[in-house]
Protein backbone atom coordinates (compact mmCIF):
# COMPACT_ATOMS: atom_id res chain seq x y z
CA UNK A 1 0.00 0.00 0.00
CA UNK A 2 1.03 3.52 -0.88
CA UNK A 3 1.73 5.87 2.31
CA UNK A 4 1.39 3.21 4.82
CA UNK A 5 4.64 2.07 6.59
CA UNK A 6 5.01 -1.83 6.73
CA UNK A 7 4.82 -2.24 10.30
CA UNK A 8 1.51 0.52 10.66
CA UNK A 9 -1.24 -2.51 10.80
CA UNK A 10 0.95 -4.34 13.29
CA UNK A 11 0.97 -1.35 15.43
CA UNK A 12 -2.75 -0.75 15.27
CA UNK A 13 -3.61 -4.12 16.06
CA UNK A 14 -1.16 -3.93 19.23
CA UNK A 15 -3.29 -0.91 20.30
CA UNK A 16 -6.77 -2.12 19.73
CA UNK A 17 -5.64 -5.02 21.50
CA UNK A 18 -4.53 -3.10 24.53
CA UNK A 19 -7.16 -0.98 24.72
CA UNK A 20 -9.49 -4.10 24.59
CA UNK A 21 -7.79 -5.95 27.35
CA UNK A 22 -7.90 -2.24 29.75
CA UNK A 23 -11.61 -1.66 28.28
CA UNK A 24 -12.40 -5.63 29.20
CA UNK A 25 -10.26 -5.54 32.75
CA UNK A 26 -11.94 -2.47 34.06
CA UNK A 27 -15.17 -3.69 33.25
CA UNK A 28 -15.17 -6.78 34.66
CA UNK A 29 -13.49 -5.04 38.42
CA UNK A 30 -16.00 -2.47 38.38
CA UNK A 31 -18.91 -4.79 37.69
CA UNK A 32 -17.28 -7.43 40.58
CA UNK A 33 -16.96 -4.56 42.84
CA UNK A 34 -20.20 -2.99 42.02
CA UNK A 35 -21.86 -6.35 42.20
CA UNK A 36 -23.65 -5.46 38.66
CA UNK A 37 -24.80 -8.15 35.93
CA UNK A 38 -22.99 -8.86 32.54
CA UNK A 39 -24.75 -7.08 29.81
CA UNK A 40 -24.66 -8.87 26.44
CA UNK A 41 -22.54 -7.70 23.98
CA UNK A 42 -23.87 -5.62 21.04
CA UNK A 43 -27.20 -5.68 22.14
CA UNK A 44 -29.34 -2.75 22.83
CA UNK A 45 -30.09 -3.95 26.73
CA UNK A 46 -32.88 -1.12 27.15
CA UNK A 47 -34.25 -0.71 30.96
CA UNK A 48 -37.85 -0.20 29.87
CA UNK A 49 -40.02 1.00 27.11
CA UNK A 50 -39.69 4.35 27.55
CA UNK A 51 -35.98 3.83 27.48
CA UNK A 52 -35.95 2.33 24.31
CA UNK A 53 -38.41 5.10 22.79
CA UNK A 54 -35.83 7.79 23.98
CA UNK A 55 -32.84 5.74 22.56
CA UNK A 56 -34.30 5.17 19.14
CA UNK A 57 -35.36 8.96 19.18
CA UNK A 58 -32.14 10.11 19.79
CA UNK A 59 -30.65 7.15 17.01
CA UNK A 60 -33.03 8.80 14.26
CA UNK A 61 -31.96 12.23 15.15
CA UNK A 62 -28.77 11.46 14.80
CA UNK A 63 -28.73 10.01 11.50
CA UNK A 64 -30.83 12.90 10.41
CA UNK A 65 -27.75 15.37 11.65
CA UNK A 66 -25.14 13.02 10.12
CA UNK A 67 -26.71 13.00 6.66
CA UNK A 68 -27.52 16.72 6.68
CA UNK A 69 -23.82 17.56 7.98
CA UNK A 70 -22.31 15.48 5.48
CA UNK A 71 -24.35 17.86 2.75
CA UNK A 72 -23.06 20.92 4.66
CA UNK A 73 -19.52 19.81 5.08
CA UNK A 74 -19.37 18.82 1.02
CA UNK A 75 -21.04 22.30 0.20
CA UNK A 76 -17.64 23.84 2.46
CA UNK A 77 -15.12 21.37 -0.12
CA UNK A 78 -12.64 25.18 -1.00
CA UNK A 79 -12.77 26.16 2.85
CA UNK A 80 -12.33 23.38 6.19
CA UNK A 81 -15.45 21.71 7.29
CA UNK A 82 -17.30 22.10 10.38
CA UNK A 83 -15.40 19.54 12.77
CA UNK A 84 -18.42 19.35 14.85
CA UNK A 85 -20.39 18.00 11.83
CA UNK A 86 -17.70 14.99 10.83
CA UNK A 87 -19.13 11.58 11.64
CA UNK A 88 -16.44 10.86 14.01
CA UNK A 89 -17.57 13.18 15.94
CA UNK A 90 -21.03 12.85 16.04
CA UNK A 91 -21.07 9.12 16.64
CA UNK A 92 -18.38 9.97 20.14
CA UNK A 93 -21.53 12.33 21.17
CA UNK A 94 -23.83 9.87 20.20
CA UNK A 95 -22.62 6.75 22.44
CA UNK A 96 -21.69 8.93 25.29
CA UNK A 97 -25.34 10.83 25.04
CA UNK A 98 -26.95 7.32 25.11
CA UNK A 99 -24.60 6.28 28.01
CA UNK A 100 -25.87 9.25 29.85
CA UNK A 101 -29.31 8.58 29.41
CA UNK A 102 -28.86 4.68 30.14
CA UNK A 103 -27.73 6.07 33.40
CA UNK A 104 -30.52 8.16 34.61
CA UNK A 105 -32.78 5.11 33.76
CA UNK A 106 -30.79 2.83 35.44
CA UNK A 107 -30.70 5.68 38.79
CA UNK A 108 -34.79 5.73 38.04
CA UNK A 109 -35.52 1.90 36.80
CA UNK A 110 -33.13 -0.45 37.38
CA UNK A 111 -33.48 -3.33 39.92
CA UNK A 112 -29.51 -2.70 40.75
CA UNK A 113 -28.86 0.42 42.95
CA UNK A 114 -25.35 0.16 41.31
CA UNK A 115 -26.19 -0.24 37.78
CA UNK A 116 -26.11 3.85 37.21
CA UNK A 117 -22.64 4.06 38.88
CA UNK A 118 -21.06 1.37 36.56
CA UNK A 119 -22.54 3.05 33.49
CA UNK A 120 -21.05 6.14 34.73
CA UNK A 121 -17.94 5.30 35.37
CA UNK A 122 -17.55 3.09 32.30
CA UNK A 123 -18.32 5.95 30.01
CA UNK A 124 -15.40 7.95 32.61
CA UNK A 125 -12.87 5.58 31.91
CA UNK A 126 -13.65 4.74 27.60
CA UNK A 127 -14.04 8.75 27.57
CA UNK A 128 -10.69 9.31 29.33
CA UNK A 129 -9.17 6.23 27.38
CA UNK A 130 -10.54 7.82 23.99
CA UNK A 131 -8.67 11.37 24.98
CA UNK A 132 -5.66 9.92 25.82
CA UNK A 133 -5.66 8.24 22.34
CA UNK A 134 -6.42 11.51 20.42
CA UNK A 135 -3.86 13.67 22.90
CA UNK A 136 -1.28 10.98 22.29
CA UNK A 137 -1.74 11.29 18.17
CA UNK A 138 -2.30 7.14 18.62
CA UNK A 139 0.69 6.37 20.42
CA UNK A 140 2.76 7.97 17.22
CA UNK A 141 0.81 5.23 15.03
CA UNK A 142 -0.76 7.37 12.55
Amino acid sequence: MYGVEASFWLKLLLLASVYFVLITSFNAIMRRWLGVEKRKAFSHNHINDKHRKIDWTIRIIFIVVMVTGGFVNAAMIPREPYQFLKPWFLLVVLVFLSEIIRAVMEKRYAKNPNAYIFTICQSAFILALVILLFATDFWGIV
